[in-house]
């Protein structure tokens, strides 16, 4: 019997496709073993595995885009940004700079307060009793390990899971320091095996690693080093999935939750047009896909 295990990739609101690949697979009727997520990806992956809908976890997510103050959290509304007058502008960078030296200060943009209150959304719950299985990648800031937290409460892995370094606050959990899973697993492909997937797709959100102009100040510098390593772990990590799809959601930032509806959207779009793609993976033989597997790491 075929084992279907999901990679759910982190990339901020842009993770919200992975909503409409639920929607369609849900829909198709294919049956998902595991779920492995990183930050949106594991916010998203979780609350499927608890609620088994992913039409409860879409109006859930709208929700609470829709009640949340996110400028109060220090996320920038992008709508109102384009048509800022001058004055805003300036107060929006007077905003920021402050932050940021507020932030020298502190471990966190957003405080621990705030934190807590966005990651009431996620089922206090013990992991082991999710069905698909679940589990969730964060990093441990302390030693630099990768870890695949498959036990434990629910909250507090997608707490640490999406721990953005600089922006939530790290997680003490287990005896180590968590940050964000994307600082070394961005589309965690390979860590769904330990599930017992036998087949993974995976859905890849990364933005889009365009050319840029030169940067203006040491922010930017720092913001761009970031996206470069990024980018290219995330197309090494890619190549332990069986199947890739990348919703068309590349161009949009991280912070624009309010085209929520857009997003899942594209996310539907990309699962139907690889839906024979999918229907042939869930047919194929076990020993097939782990020769190939195997090709790919000889040839890499």
């Amino acid at each position: 019997m075929a084992e279907l295990g999901l990679a759910l990739g982190g990339g901020g609101a842009r993770g919200l496709a992975h909503i409409g690949v639920l929607k369609v697979l849900e829909k198709e009727k294919i049956d998902i073993h595991a779920i492995t997520g990183c930050s949106m990806g594991a916010v998203i992956g979780s609350l499927y595995t608890y609620y088994g809908s992913a039409e409860k976890v879409e109006d859930l997510m709208l929700d609470f885009i829709d009640k949340v103050d996110l400028e109060e959290l220090g996320i920038p509304n992008n709508e109102e940004q384009k048509d800022a007058s001058f004055w805003d502008e300036f107060v929006s960078e007077m905003k920021f700079r402050f932050q940021v030296v507020r932030s020298l200060q502190d471990l966190s943009l957003i405080s621990e307060e705030h934190a807590t209150k966005i990651f009431e959304l996620i089922p206090d719950v013990e992991i082991s009793s999710l069905t698909p299985k679940f589990s969730a990648i964060a990093t441990d800031l302390l030693s630099g390990n990768e870890i695949n937290i498959r036990n434990g409460n629910l909250r507090s892995a997608v707490k640490a899971s999406s721990a953005i370094p600089g922006i939530f606050p790290p997680v003490r959990r287990d005896g180590m320091y968590f940050v964000d899973g994307s600082a070394s697993e961005s589309v965690p492909a390979g860590k769904v095996r330990e599930l017992g997937a036998d087949r993974v797709l995976a859905v890849d959100v990364s933005h889009e690693l365009k050319t840029e102009e030169e940067p203006k100040n040491v922010l930017e510098i720092l913001y761009r080093t970031e996206d470069i390593s990024s980018y290219h772990l995330s197309m090494e990590r890619l190549k332990e999935a069986d199947l890739v799809i990348s919703p068309d959601v590349h161009g949009y930032t991280w912070a624009e939750f309010k085209k929520a509806k857009t997003i899942i959207a594209e996310g539907e779009n990309a699962a139907k047009e690889n839906l024979s793609e999918i229907q042939r993976l869930m047919e194929r033989y076990t020993i097939t896909l782990e020769l190939e597997q195997l090709l790919k790491k000889f040839k890499s």
